[in-house]
């Protein structure tokens, strides 16, 4: 976590604090409707006392029919398409009803929230869209904040109360912070205690209030203020929650640092979908394939980490690939995160290269059962490992010559044996050789033959904005 939050969440307002600071500004008016959950958000606010200075009005409407009647059909009942229509039904009502009596005077906002919590009758997944539509100066036009969560909580009671501090927190932000989305961010956990109990995977901001916000960067921060592990991004370039793009996909995840993507690293994707494709059960026209880079890669960047980040999303977007950040920097880690949203099977593909600490029991520092506890991990239930051959020193590097410690020599044979560890076929010998990180250090020199080891439309980007330090003859 940042060391800036943590040192600063010392110094937090607690949320009946956060509440009433709200409810004593008389300008802060509007509505709050829940599904799902209960009241819990309304219910703070009350609690903290003087809330008829904010609160116009407070709803739930759990039955669905109902529920259509006042904010039309939707797909999905927890829908990020549900929340939109209530926010801007609900900002529409406040506006009518209110403008005129009081509309010079207050700041209008519109608070909701649809979730599906704890059930007592069967084990679902806890999640749920919450959002905010607020003025931030009588008048003006509204700006939104939208948030994707999962609840951690095991009980409803629980989740309940979480979602409702969760919701002081963004109400309160959207006002107090509006210049500093990433503080806004930084204080969604506040009042939460020291357990995590709820994950925000997924956040944008939108109007007038946030046109200079690159909701990337926002996306990103959310791993960084320690939020979520883990952001997703489509190849459109917009995020998107990671439980929606994995649900029930067969998925293949390609780790690299992407910078920038070459040619190697598609004939690796070239290569995993081809074996992929033949384990049982999978259609090789439903694969996703993710390029994922972990947090530590882009900690280490120099003076303009998030022009870098964007870059790498950006070019990898154009190669049609999926893109996630993460800080999972053990694979079997990973492997389980991906495992919460999906019962396919999950493929890793990774260079011979990655043996270097893959098979290193250092790697696996402070796991009670070493390396042996992370393999068995790494390659439970319909999980392969797709290894891509390099050279090195002149010499062509596979599964079938990689050098690992003697005493794990029975280990390797075991998993390429049973089909765990799968040699993936070379697709172009030529592109073996090429390295991301000796590319890198040609680009201040211009253009060169550095341009032949990556795809063409990464060099024509990467000479049209003059990415990762490349300049111009």
């Amino acid at each position: 976590m940042d060391q800036d939050i943590l040192k600063n969440r010392h110094n937090k307002k607690c949320t009946q604090e956060k509440a009433l600071q709200v409810n004593l500004d008389s300008s802060i008016y509007g509505a709050i409707v829940e599904i799902g959950a209960g009241q819990e958000t309304a219910r703070q606010f009350f609690n903290a006392g003087a809330a008829a200075g904010t609160v116009a009005k407070t709803m739930s409407a759990y039955d669905m029919q109902v529920s259509d009647d006042i904010y039309g059909k939707a797909g999905r009942y927890v829908s990020r398409e549900r929340l939109e229509q209530m926010l801007q039904h609900e900002y529409r009502l406040i506006e009518q009803r209110l403008k005129q009596a009081r509309g010079e005077q207050s700041r209008f906002f519109a608070y909701a929230a649809t979730v599906t919590a704890r059930s007592y009758s069967q084990k679902n997944e806890c999640h749920g869209w919450i959002g905010v539509r607020r003025q931030l100066v009588s008048g003006a036009e509204p700006s939104e904040i939208i948030l994707h969560v999962r609840m951690l909580d095991e009980t409803n009671k629980e989740q309940s109360e979480a979602l409702g501090i969760l919701g002081v927190n963004l109400v309160h932000g959207a006002y107090y912070y509006s210049d500093d989305p990433k503080k806004i961010i930084n204080n969604l956990q506040d009042g939460m205690g020291s357990d995590k109990r709820i994950e925000v995977d997924l956040i944008h901001f939108s109007g007038p209030d946030f046109e200079q916000v690159e909701n990337r960067l926002m996306n990103l921060h959310l791993i960084h203020s320690w939020n979520c592990r883990a952001v997703m991004f489509e190849p459109s370039g917009e995020s998107i929650v990671p439980a929606s793009a994995l649900r029930k996909k067969d998925t293949i995840v390609i780790r690299g640092s992407f910078k920038p993507p070459t040619k190697v690293h598609l004939d690796m994707k070239t290569s995993a979908i081809k074996h992929f494709a033949q384990e049982e059960g999978v259609e090789k026209d439903s694969i996703l394939v993710v390029a994922e880079i972990t947090m530590n890669e882009l900690s280490s960047e120099g003076d303009d980490p998030d022009s870098d980040f964007l870059a790498r999303v950006d070019l990898l977007n154009q190669l049609g690939f999926s893109v996630l950040i993460s800080d999972y920097l053990r694979f079997f880690r990973l492997r389980s995160w991906i495992r919460r949203y999906t019962p396919n099977r999950i493929g890793i593909c990774l260079s011979v290269l990655d043996f270097d600490y893959l098979f290193a029991t250092s790697y696996y520092e402070g796991l009670e059962g070493g390396i042996l506890e992370a393999f068995g991990k790494l390659f439970s239930d319909n999980t392969n490992v797709y290894v891509y051959p390099t050279i090195r020193d002149g010499k062509l590097i596979t599964l079938d010559n990689v050098q690992v410690d003697t005493n794990l020599q029975y280990l390797l044979k075991h998993l390429v044996d049973n089909r765990a560890m799968v040699n993936a076929d070379i697709q172009d010998v030529q592109n073996l050789d090429i390295s991301a990180r000796e590319i890198i250090k040609e680009l201040p020199q211009g253009r060169g033959d550095w341009e032949k080891k990556l795809p063409a439309e990464t060099v024509a980007s990467i000479v049209e904005n003059k990415l990762f330090g490349f300049k111009s003859d």
